[in-house]
């Protein structure tokens, strides 16, 4: 599997256990499966929610990262690539 982005938390998805799904339980490749189920989106939230809410998992993030991020540094690289993802493109 070609390693595909979430377009809606960014987090990369290597395999289809990873990937949302779809209202006739097909699997969907554009969104995650914390992000999507059944066709539908798992969390009503604005695009700074779902920044404020990938920062819990910045320790899990920053134990394979070459350079740790601090918790202002992610925000602010998140704030600039989530309006590059479909779900927040206006």
């Amino acid at each position: 599997m070609k390693n595909k982005i979430c377009q809606s938390c960014g987090m990369p998805m290597m395999t289809d256990d990873q990937l949302g799904s779809n209202e006739d339980g097909s699997l969907n490749t554009e969104y995650c499966t914390y992000c999507y189920q059944d066709g539908a989106f798992t969390g009503n939230y604005t695009m700074d929610e779902m920044i404020e809410h990938n920062l819990e998992f910045l320790d899990e993030f920053n134990k394979d990262a070459d350079r740790p991020f601090t918790k202002e540094e992610a925000r602010a690289g998140m704030k600039e690539y989530f309006p590059t993802l479909k779900r927040w493109k206006n």
